[in-house]
């Protein structure tokens, strides 16, 4: 899920992009049974920046709906991202604050299902449905039920400098261990650029490198999960993300501290070759000191040609549990998250539509997101779909470790059993 500082720019993601926790609430409101076809529909969504365009979108959504639906009303309310733990809490807590209608983010969406928040959806006679990618309603499920339409999906690519490629006589890297050698030649000839902006907090910068060496951040092992960052694939992972982490290339106290906007901001000013950021930093980057000299490819594999999974980041629209307007509010859903509405994001917020062939008109539209949709379409990855992942979020469990090894606190081997060890009481908890 992206923040709506992302927009700074999410995150973060989820947000993209930072990707903050919240502790599952642990009981939702009573279903009460009733489905009223008028009076108020109740509607949270995210807070941005730059609201402006979101809004004006939203409102014509609201038009069209209040227009079809005689003695029907939608209020919008406007919630800030990183005050959303408290809101959603009081929401589950008591039906009379909650809205029918929330937008969250898919990493939430397992502990809020978990504390009975959200209500299950029924997206059987919904036209648009088929054509819904399978990876990203994936992120909307929970035990193969779903709870939450996508509303958009956020995913990274390799952001580079056409005119430094071009004045070093360099081409972009085709696998993951070009990166290093390529960043430090950068560095060697442009001591004031960084190689790459890299970040120690920068948690889905950092995992393509873990999926693409074949680990994982954990496995399912029956009904649970079990910690996987620490198995010989995760580390030879971190391993290459944590060498971009270095003096000759981003150093550690310039770097480790930075999460996914502080490392897009370093290149937006002109101060680094190459960072990870995703689709929805594209627009901040053509408003920087960057723009007009940059290219985007996807993240490259750990073999030539290949492309690494990226984290499946985004968010979704759902309708409460204890809502007593379930119809509207499905109804209200279907239209907001619907392929009409996901294009006009797109054009306003450069959101990236869930919708296969909505992508695949964006792209002929704008072939600079072409990048981000190959991404999509070599695979994608997500968190562990369990409602203790916000206890792992919230102990920023990735982060740390990343950090710890990157200032060399701590060895990889050491770092990586604390985070599993950490990871395993959370699982079991």
């Amino acid at each position: 899920m992206r923040v709506a500082k992302r927009w700074a720019a999410v995150a973060a993601g989820l947000a993209v992009t930072v990707l903050a926790g919240c502790a599952p609430v642990q009981s939702g409101p009573a279903a009460t049974g009733a489905d009223q076809q008028t009076g108020q529909l109740r509607v949270w969504l995210f807070d941005e920046v730059n609201r402006g365009p979101k809004e004006a979108v939203v409102k014509e959504a609201v038009t069209e709906f209040q227009n079809a639906h005689q003695g029907v009303t939608v209020d919008v309310q406007y919630i800030q991202v990183q005050a959303r733990a408290e809101r959603f809490k009081a929401a589950f807590s008591d039906p009379k604050s909650a809205p029918d209608v929330a937008e969250f983010g898919n990493t939430d969406l397992a502990g809020y299902v978990a504390g009975g928040g959200f209500g299950e959806l029924d997206l059987s006679s919904w036209a648009d449905a088929k054509d819904l990618l399978p990876a990203v309603l994936d992120t909307g499920k929970v035990d193969g039920k779903v709870y939450g339409v996508p509303w958009y999906v956020g995913v990274r690519a390799l952001y580079y400098r056409t005119d430094v490629f071009t004045e070093l006589g360099l081409k972009p890297p085709t696998k993951l261990d070009d990166i290093a050698p390529l960043a430090r030649q950068i560095r060697a000839a442009k001591p004031d650029l960084l190689g790459i902006s890299a970040g120690g907090k920068y948690t889905y910068g950092a995992m393509p490198f873990v999926w693409a060496n074949g680990g994982d951040i954990a496995r399912k092992d029956g009904d649970k999960f079990v910690a996987a960052i620490d198995s010989p694939e995760s580390k030879a992972g971190l391993r290459q993300y944590t060498e971009l982490i270095a003096d000759d290339i981003c150093p550690p106290a310039q770097c480790a501290g930075n999460g996914g906007d502080a490392s897009v901001e370093a290149f937006r000013a002109g101060k680094a070759a190459m960072t990870i950021g995703g689709d929805f930093n594209r627009k901040s980057v053509d408003a920087s000191a960057a723009a007009g000299k940059y290219g985007i490819v996807p993240l490259p594999g750990k073999t030539e040609g290949s492309v690494a999974p990226a984290f499946a980041g985004g968010n979704l629209l759902g309708v409460m549990k204890g809502s007593e307007r379930k119809s509207l509010a499905t109804e209200f859903v279907k239209l907001l998250g619907g392929k009409q509405y996901q294009r006009k994001m797109f054009d306003a917020m450069g959101n990236m539509p869930t919708f296969g062939d909505v992508q695949a008109d964006v792209a002929k539209a704008n072939p600079v997101v072409e990048p981000f949709i190959k991404t999509l379409g070599a695979g994608t990855k997500f968190v562990p779909v369990t409602a203790n992942w916000a206890k792992i979020d919230a102990q920023a469990l990735l982060p740390n470790l990343i950090q710890e090894v990157a200032t060399g606190g701590n060895g990889l081997d050491a770092a990586a059993k604390k985070a599993a060890d950490a990871m395993n009481a959370a699982f079991a908890s």
